[in-house]
């Protein structure tokens, strides 16, 4: 395990914060939901589509993977190490990769035989993998979000290396890989940035523009600039890796928004769920226009939809909610 931490400062360009507390439906979009059928306090969610159309998500409380065929309904579900309460997956040809949220490890599923690969973290007090994406190469960054890490999984050798966050309680949380993949991460705990050099395994922080802030998912755009979400403050942000500059805007909901999962589109859209309002509302940003184009109610009311995951070819966004739902937008 290599360690190394730098921070730099960048410069905000903000707009007023002054909105009202609550947005009207504006160009709504259409929501399916599917009820899962073990539960609502089973946690559903983060789903992902795999090639064959299923929608693969985890029950964090209920200890399961599970996938919705969409185009019937129908839902298998799939037991795996007692303890582990998954917080995450995502799918490949090799299979379904989950994060053992309580037990320090990364799985791998077989769909087709239920034989399960395990990839243990290499310090204990990474106790809690958290987010997983995908690299060009297949292998996986990922966050260990209470361990306070951030860390990267050679998928091929099955070996993981750890780069430990630069304060305690940094709270290492969503991730998304750019077009050259460079992974970059939101620590919850603070009002920061960070992004990783592959090559070095060094870890660099950039302070957000307000010290309040408490971004808690990002997505990146076609151009690779970044776009967050600041759960604390009820604000929407950018930052440009190129000129070190971050835009902010006010959510539309107000300072209690709560803005939580995120996906782009193929159209280089912003979508995010604002979950401190029920019920919860998936908003639309175009960053042609600067403006949000878009906000819909989520029909189950949401309670709280925590990532979300676009599928190109189907231009489907797909989210699960707090009240027991896997549910889908087809963007326009």
């Amino acid at each position: 395990m290599r360690r190394a931490i730098a921070a730099v400062s960048v410069v905000a360009c903000l707009l007023p914060s002054t909105v009202t507390a609550q947005a009207a439906p504006m160009n709504p979009v259409d929501i399916k939901e599917w009820e899962v059928p073990w539960g609502a306090n089973t946690r559903p969610r983060d789903p992902f589509a795999d090639a064959q159309g299923r929608v693969w998500f985890v029950g964090q409380q209920g200890n399961y993977l599970a996938w919705l065929d969409p185009a019937n309904g129908e839902f298998k579900r799939f037991e795996i190490e007692e303890g582990t309460h998954p917080h995450n997956l995502i799918v490949d040809e090799r299979g379904v990769w989950y994060a053992g949220n309580r037990n320090a490890r990364i799985g791998r599923l077989d769909p087709a035989t239920g034989a399960i690969t395990t990839f243990m973290m290499p310090d204990p007090a990474a106790r809690d993998p958290h987010t997983l994406v995908f690299d060009k190469q297949k292998n996986i960054w990922f966050t260990v979000q209470g361990g306070n890490y951030v860390g990267h999984l050679d998928t091929r050798a099955g070996q993981a290396h750890l780069i430990k966050a630069p304060a305690a309680g940094s709270r290492p949380y969503g991730i998304v890989v750019d077009s050259n993949d460079r992974p970059w991460i939101v620590l919850f705990g603070t009002n920061k940035l960070a992004t990783v050099d592959a090559g070095s395994m060094t870890l660099r922080t950039i302070d957000l523009p307000r010290a309040e802030a408490r971004p808690r998912r990002l997505e990146i755009a076609p151009d690779d600039r970044i776009y967050y979400v600041d759960y604390a403050a009820g604000m929407f942000g950018r930052y440009d890796p190129k000129t070190n500059q971050f835009k902010e805007w006010p959510s539309p909901s107000g300072a209690n928004a709560r803005g939580y999962g995120m996906a782009s589109d193929d159209k280089g859209r912003i979508w995010f769920v604002e979950s401190g309002v029920q019920p919860n509302k998936f908003v639309g940003f175009d960053p042609a226009t600067e403006k949000f184009f878009s906000i819909t109610d989520i029909p189950s009311g949401g309670g709280t939809v925590r990532h979300m995951m676009f599928h190109a070819p189907t231009r489907a966004i797909w989210f699960g909610t707090d009240t027991g739902n896997i549910g889908r937008v087809i963007v326009p």
